[in-house]
């Protein structure tokens, strides 16, 4: 395990540098798109029988981290709890009914649009997937990714407004796309459809449940940071939050997603205000922003090394673009139509639906989530459909985001 996470810290490390010393994109898209290119000239070089020793470790490395092991009980809660913290949340009660509108009824809409356009068009290339995966991939490629969405946003000059709005959106709609994915996976795997009760008493006890212990969390953490002055035990504290609260909602099956996000942004707000002082202020910000820092380009060059480990076919690539297709129409019916009706009574800016549609990043947990299936024949293709559509995601959409704000708002 610490060779493991040596050479995943390594590797990580030195794909950072070159992309900040020869490449200049942003770190998250940076150190994608270099671990990327690297694992196919790895592939290109071993297929031409040249350099196999270099392929041969690269390949073993990807296949020895479990994915969705490492993201849902390791990386997660410490960034969501990460993101939380620095979330303005004046802005975010302002927008509050936007915000959880798209998190959770976006979300459910977004599900039954995708999976029922990939129930259609799949066919059509060739590929079988039942109406239930379908709706799988639907509940795990909705949600967008406040990992890449956070890291991308920050440099896309977008609207400190519209910024609020598509940050809270993706720190709240991954608890709502856990709970429906698991719905969807018991239904499949059972060969029951759930009833419309079940699926509303689910959301009520993963969405409701994780929110309340993350308030909990929150609340408890700031009462014990008031009580010291020492930013090392107030640092101590926090980081205790994450682990163990983390863990609780796990054994209390609730969303732990969301309670580390609202706890995050409880202790982001009340405690950083009212329990800190300037230092220890400091000292929390800096440890949680290295934090962030570390664990996304460590999570996005994981992304990239996925290419050595996941197979994908010519059908399975042409499923991919309709799914990628599906996904923006999916995105812009569930939130850029009803944001480009009602910004004006939001108060938002004319050209905001463009942004929070074409900037709906897709990222890790999307994959970790389809890793997570049961083996089966249908299982390799959903994988495919979902790297597919978050590699277009981060390397698309996430290089473009820029131009889609500056045309929005220019």
């Amino acid at each position: 395990m610490i060779d493991l996470a040596a050479a995943c810290l390594v590797v990580t490390a030195l794909l950072a540098w070159v992309n900040r010393r020869f490449i200049g994109l942003p770190t998250s898209i940076g150190v994608m798109a270099a671990s990327m290119l690297l694992s196919l000239a790895a592939i290109a070089l071993d297929a031409r029988h040249l350099l196999h020793e270099p392929h041969a470790a690269a390949e073993q490395l990807a296949r020895s981290v479990d994915f969705s092991d490492v993201l849902m009980q390791g990386m997660l809660s410490f960034l969501l709890f990460a993101g939380g913290v620095h979330v303005d949340v004046r802005a975010l009660r302002r927008f509050r009914v936007p915000v959880l509108a798209l998190a959770f009824v976006g979300t459910v809409a977004s599900t039954f649009v995708v999976g029922g356009l990939m129930a259609w068009l799949l066919p059509l290339v060739g590929l079988k997937l039942s109406l239930g995966y379908c709706l799988m991939f639907g509940a795990l490629i909705s949600p967008t990714d406040p990992i890449a969405v956070g890291g991308i946003l920050r440099g896309s000059k977008a609207p400190p407004d519209v910024r609020t709005v598509i940050e809270g959106e993706s720190l709240f709609n991954d608890g709502v796309g856990v709970a429906l994915f698991v719905l969807a996976l018991e239904a499949t795997v059972s060969g029951a459809a759930p009833s419309a009760g079940e699926v509303g008493l689910t959301l009520l006890r993963e969405a409701g449940g994780g929110i309340a212990l993350g308030f909990m969390l929150g609340w408890l953490t700031y009462a014990l940071l008031s009580s010291v002055d020492q930013y090392d035990v107030e640092v101590l504290i926090t980081l205790a939050t994450v682990m163990g609260g983390y863990a609780l909602a796990q054994n209390l099956h609730v969303s732990g997603p969301l309670a580390m996000a609202v706890a995050g942004v409880v202790v982001g707000h009340r405690a950083r205000e009212r329990a800190m002082s300037e230092i220890t202020r400091r000292y929390v910000d800096m440890f949680w922003e290295l934090i962030d820092g570390i664990l996304n380009a460590v999570l996005f060059v994981l992304l990239g090394m996925g290419v050595l480990v996941i197979d994908v076919s010519r059908n399975q690539l042409l499923g991919g673009a309709l799914a990628v297709a599906a996904t923006l129409v999916a995105r812009a019916l569930t939130v850029g139509a009803p944001v480009a009706v009602l910004s004006r009574r939001v108060g938002l800016p004319p050209g905001s639906w463009a942004v929070l549609t074409w900037g709906g990043l897709r990222g890790g947990i999307s994959v970790a989530l389809a890793l997570s299936m049961p083996a089966g024949p249908q299982r390799a293709t959903v994988i495919a459909l979902t790297y597919c559509v978050v590699v277009f995601s981060v390397l698309v959409q996430g290089l473009t985001i820029g131009r889609v704000v500056r045309k929005a708002f220019d």
